[in-house]
């Protein structure tokens, strides 16, 4: 059986070829497709659809453009986007350590990070024992150490932030010195000679050892006298003491009030007297105490330091707002500052008069003193199911508050 092949001729008559060229073509089914020339299909409405224009350079330009700004906008978009998780995450480690430190200032917390320091004079003095084991019981750390002042305690703090460079504790503006009653009246007979010379310093050789750190002008300590009486009279009987230090002061008249007053406004030194190491352990835990309030309270006083802290609320005050609400609970609380002045009391005196104006205005209207006084006697004050009347006195003392010139003047 022989093949058929099929073949397609075109022709282009006479009439057709204009130019005079005879076309011919033909196709063969065993011949490859790329030998074979196929127009163009036709569109949807069946005429044939145009050919691909050639873009320009100044378009494939301008193409690449587009595509560079935008890859350029992602990219901006990206990078904002990463600043913004990176600020999110700095503020939230600010945040952190700012809850860190505030928590760190909390008095059971900074309690941790003082340091008691004993002079190992201390320690040879009866009765020692008892500062000891009182710190070890409330488990304080302290230490003993060799002190600037002999016979002294000092206090020092770690600060987390400052032991990172290296700084190591910070010495506390508290000083404490225990004295036996003989080395007080060495100290009173050097201060007594102090002011006989009009304030000037004793000789560096000769003087007691608390002048040498805590008693100049500059002293940066806040110190403490503690004296020990191991003898009664020397606290019961002042003249006793009193004569010891007439003999060793050459007969003359000491007066120890005078001392103790020239050390007080003159050296920021006080002296206490403590029957026994009791006392002195009691005194130097109260410090400790103290010591560990103190920075918190201070961080309290800054309301910008603790936004959350509604001003006044934590000291019992009253908040004015721009537009005057709150003055009349000011105004409730300055009568609740006078003694025995109850919140009832206060709030029938306000319910009366809403202002200090008011209240002045119909001091004004009366002519004599005496009613003037007796103005608020007889206002009703309602509490805890029973009446009473405000009375004479506090309506006196509101009056005298009011309308006193006489800032020393005393209201009872």
């Amino acid at each position: 059986m022989s093949t058929l092949h099929q073949s397609t001729i075109w022709e282009i008559s006479d009439s057709d070829s204009e130019g005079g060229v005879e076309a011919k073509g033909f196709f063969q089914g065993d011949r490859s497709a790329k030998d074979v020339l196929v127009p163009p299909p036709p569109d949807e409405d069946g005429r044939p659809s145009p050919t691909r224009k050639r873009r320009s350079k100044e378009e494939i330009e301008a193409d690449k453009q587009k595509a560079r700004k935008r890859r350029e906008a992602r990219e901006e978009s990206r990078a904002a986007k990463e600043q913004e998780k990176q600020e999110k995450r700095k503020e939230l480690q600010r945040r952190k350590e700012a809850a860190q430190h505030l928590n760190s200032l909390k008095p059971e917390n900074f309690l941790k990070t003082l340091t008691v320091c004993i002079d190992p004079a201390l320690l040879q003095q009866q009765g020692s024992d008892i500062l000891l084991g009182t710190l070890s019981s409330f488990e304080w750390r302290y230490s003993i150490q060799p002190q600037a002042l002999p016979n002294s305690i000092t206090w020092t703090k770690d600060l987390p932030e400052l032991d990172e460079d290296g700084a190591g504790p910070v010495a506390e503006d508290q000083l404490v010195q225990v004295l036996g009653p003989s080395e007080f009246l060495d100290t009173v007979i050097c201060v007594k000679k102090m002011i006989d010379n009009e304030g000037e310093e004793p000789a560096a050789d000769s003087a007691h050892g608390l002048f040498k750190l805590g008693c100049n002008r500059d002293a940066v300590k806040v110190a403490t006298v503690l004296v020990t009486e191991s003898q009664p009279d020397y606290k019961k009987h002042a003249y006793a003491l009193d004569e010891t230090i007439q003999s060793k002061y050459g007969g003359e008249n000491v007066d120890i009030e005078e001392v103790l007053v020239y050390l007080q406004l003159h050296k920021n030194i006080a002296v206490l007297f403590v029957d026994g190491w009791q006392e002195v352990t009691d005194h130097v835990c109260a410090v400790t105490k103290s010591l560990s309030k103190r920075p918190y309270k201070l961080l309290t006083e800054q309301p910008e330091q603790l936004p959350f802290c509604v001003d006044g609320s934590w000291a019992s005050g009253v908040r004015v707002e721009k537009d005057g609400s709150g003055l009349k609970r000011v105004w409730s609380k300055q009568i609740q500052q006078l003694n025995r002045v109850s919140q009832a009391t206060a709030s029938c005196v306000t319910a009366a008069y809403q202002s200090p104006q008011l209240l002045l205005q119909a001091y004004e209207a009366l002519s004599s003193e005496e009613d003037k006084k007796k103005l608020l006697a007889d206002l009703v004050v309602k509490g805890e199911g029973r009446e009473r009347r405000v009375g004479p006195d506090i309506s006196t003392r509101v009056y005298r508050c009011l309308t006193a010139q006489n800032p020393e003047l005393v209201l009872d």
